[in-house]
């Protein structure tokens, strides 16, 4: 067995394309879930917050990325009560 020191970011120790950008939104994605977490709601009433469909929050926590660009995130998080600053 050989065990070889990471990246530090995992989507560029598995050779994806943009893996800043994964790492990006998988932080945001985070932000979302623990928002929802504080806030004592379900995903249903989560996803009906954020304007989308609980199968589509659903996999969007559950790690497909792909599903949502940065914008969307960040709308998402606005709309649980977050203020987001770019800098």
């Amino acid at each position: 067995m050989t065990i070889e020191a990471g990246s530090g970011n995992v989507f560029a120790d598995l050779g994806l394309e943009q893996p800043e950008e994964l790492t990006y939104k998988a932080n945001i994605i985070m932000e979302i879930q623990n928002a929802i977490k504080v806030r004592g709601i379900t995903q249903t009433m989560a996803a009906e917050i954020c304007g989308t469909d609980q199968p589509t929050l659903s996999k969007i926590l559950r790690g497909n990325i792909t599903l949502a660009t940065t914008d969307r995130l960040f709308t998402w998080l606005v709309r649980l009560g977050y203020i987001v600053k770019i800098t």
